[in-house]
């Protein structure tokens, strides 16, 4: 079902709320990602004395001005919440998103729900993280279709955060340019049983689910508490461990003892000399938001 703004009257100020995202969950590379309960925010101001943009925002505004078909106009964006920059928690998408949705409501909302989405995909370059920000839930997507499910509260998510950045494009260097029939086939059986579950909602079935080969283990040297982190996690009871989209956060999911695992996992990077943070949280099922300042 498609997303519905509700926008009678142009605004000058709007504040747009986004999800972090979870993308990948280990076999459903740049296809599988959950929305969470952490939130980045962007608020817009038409402000005629405001400087030019520059960067993301400068991108995102001159793809939304020109498929909207609209004049542009100058504005003040500020832009912050509790999503890490470059820790494979979506923080792009979070910018974006929030940006293009919330000059669609500045400006009457020209674009559709489906053409707004489009154009967030378009300026990530691909779904994982954009279709479960916009909708909220689990989504396992592809550029032009997608399916989408709420995700139960029971369902939680134990991250560890590094203290180091570790850039999608960096990330994407050290992917190989080919792989192994026998790791195609195993990564798209263990993606399709992932979304099997979540779609019926019965999460006990994600145990052992989260294995990768075709990204994974190529990422996880970048990361020094990869190995450490990931025994720690699932000699806690994690259902299942990954990379959380490029890393550098790593990611359990877990029916009980998130706190224990959370603890566990956070021992672990700190004998490995690695700084970082936990957290947990469950899924977020709204997506964006969008109000008046």
């Amino acid at each position: 079902m498609a997303k519905a703004f509700k926008n009678p009257f142009l605004r000058s100020s709007v504040r747009v709320r986004v999800p972090a995202t979870t993308a990948n969950l280990g076999p459903g590379f740049d296809t599988m990602g959950v929305a969470l309960r952490l939130y980045n925010t962007v608020h817009l101001t038409r402000d005629p004395k405001a400087p030019e943009p520059l960067g993301m925002i400068a991108e995102t505004a001159s793809c939304f001005f020109s498929r909207a078909g609209q004049a542009p106009f100058r504005f003040r964006a500020e832009i912050g919440g509790d999503v890490p920059p470059a820790r494979g928690l979506g923080s792009s998408v979070t910018v974006r998103l929030g940006l293009a949705a919330g000059l669609n409501a500045l400006t009457g909302e020209p674009l559709s729900p489906d053409s707004l989405l489009g154009l967030v995909i378009e300026l990530e370059g691909h779904p994982d993280n954009a279709v479960p920000a916009f909708h909220g839930g689990f989504a396992t997507s592809a550029p032009w279709r997608y399916f989408r499910t709420e995700v139960g509260p029971r369902l939680k998510f134990v991250g560890l955060i590094p203290d180091f950045e570790l850039e999608t494009k960096k990330a994407r260097a050290v992917l190989p340019k080919s792989i192994p029939l026998a790791d195609a086939i195993a990564n798209l059986q263990y993606a399709s049983l992932i979304s099997a579950a979540f779609a019926q909602r019965d999460y006990p079935k994600l145990a052992g689910l989260f294995e990768d080969r075709w990204h994974q283990p190529f990422r996880a040297p970048l990361i020094p508490c990869w190995d450490a982190v990931r025994q720690a996690a699932l000699g806690a009871g994690a259902l299942g461990f990954y990379l959380s989209g490029a890393g550098s956060t790593l990611m359990a999911l877990t029916l009980q003892d998130a706190d224990v695992i959370a603890a566990r996992m956070s021992t672990a990077a700190r004998r490995a000399k690695v700084k970082a943070h936990t957290f947990i949280t469950t899924a977020d099922n709204r997506g964006v938001t969008i109000s008046g300042r």
